[in-house]
């Protein structure tokens, strides 16, 4: 389960004097999840998820990811939405951690996608890039380019221990993409994120896309760069052409792609395969002895990332 700082019903019954969500009926922690503390709620009046922002949400970062949500919900993009408490402020205090409660979206993840799937799941986020246009607020992508040198530098000495000759992959990647990475795409809010976890669908249509606490401002083929390798390899690890096809069409009835943005892709890709190895190859070096979950193997995004660096043409993902 993946809580970190544990909330009893006790400490639930203050929190709820400052809400006007009625009285408890169900508290359960959720076992999703690897970043925060989530739990479910249950009231009179409804369903809930109350969360505690743990390990790599920055308080600071709060106004952005909780002023995100409402502005999306409001623009018609189904996703979690923070209740305000009775004075109207988004967050609270509670044991020691920042945290909110938000509202619960029906629906289902699911764990092996279709193409169907993969098409819908791109059109949703082309939605969410058109939605998020306008968002005032601005926060940089704190594990993008910049963030990776520093995360193999941190790596560097045990990464051969996980795989044989992983570091020389990372070095020989980072290199390439710091020279080669684009500075002038089409840029705005991005979720960073959207694996197959974080959208929820109903009757095969999309329901809901969560978990937005890596939001940042940036390239929106980027935000697509990760959805293609969350969406379109199988378990085996071999890329599924049919699925990134229709992954790309999806987001492009919705939002077209210029010139430039599809000769990136696949630079982006690896960019995207490398951000999640060294993440997951961190947390797998460095695991946090709280966790009740074990970390990600961070071994089938190198396998990605040699998928990408060997990707001669965008016409290699179906476009």
């Amino acid at each position: 389960m993946a809580v970190y700082t544990d909330v009893t019903v006790e400490d639930l019954e203050p929190l709820l004097k400052d809400y006007n969500i009625g009285e408890p009926v169900s508290f359960k922690g959720i076992a999703e999840g690897v970043e925060n503390s989530n739990f479910y709620l249950l009231t009179d009046k409804g369903a809930y998820i109350l969360t505690l922002y743990e390990r790599r949400v920055r308080e600071a970062d709060l106004p952005f990811f909780l002023g995100l949500m409402d502005h999306l919900a409001a623009k018609g993009i189904r996703c979690p939405v923070p209740v305000h408490t009775r004075s109207g402020a988004r967050g609270i205090q509670l044991n020691g951690r920042p945290a909110a409660v938000l509202t619960f979206l029906d629906g289902l993840s699911v764990r092996r996608p279709s193409a169907d799937h993969c098409a819908a799941a791109g059109a949703a986020l082309a939605k969410l890039h058109e939605a998020g246009s306008d968002f005032p607020l601005w926060r940089m992508n704190a594990l993008g380019l910049s963030a990776w040198r520093t995360l193999a530098e941190s790596t560097k000495a045990d990464s051969d221990n996980v795989q044989k000759n992983l570091g020389a992959l990372i070095e020989v990647s980072l290199t390439r993409l710091e020279r080669e990475w684009p500075a002038t795409l089409p840029s705005g809010v991005i979720h960073a994120d959207l694996f197959p976890d974080n959208v929820l669908f109903m009757h095969d249509a999309v329901s809901g896309l969560i978990d937005f606490y890596f939001a940042c401002n940036d390239a929106y083929a980027y935000d697509l760069a990760v959805m293609l390798n969350a969406w379109c390899f199988e378990q085996d690890g071999t890329f599924n052409i049919t699925k990134s096809a229709k992954l790309i069409a999806g987001y492009r009835r919705h939002r077209a792609l210029n010139d430039v943005e599809c000769a990136a892709l696949p630079l982006l890709c690896a960019g995207a395969a490398l951000r999640f190895l060294l993440t997951r190859l961190y947390d797998w070096l460095n695991p946090n002895p709280t966790a009740l979950v074990r970390p990600k193997d961070p071994r089938e995004f190198a396998r990605r990332l040699r998928f990408h660096l060997a990707v001669k043409s965008p016409a290699e993902y179906g476009l």
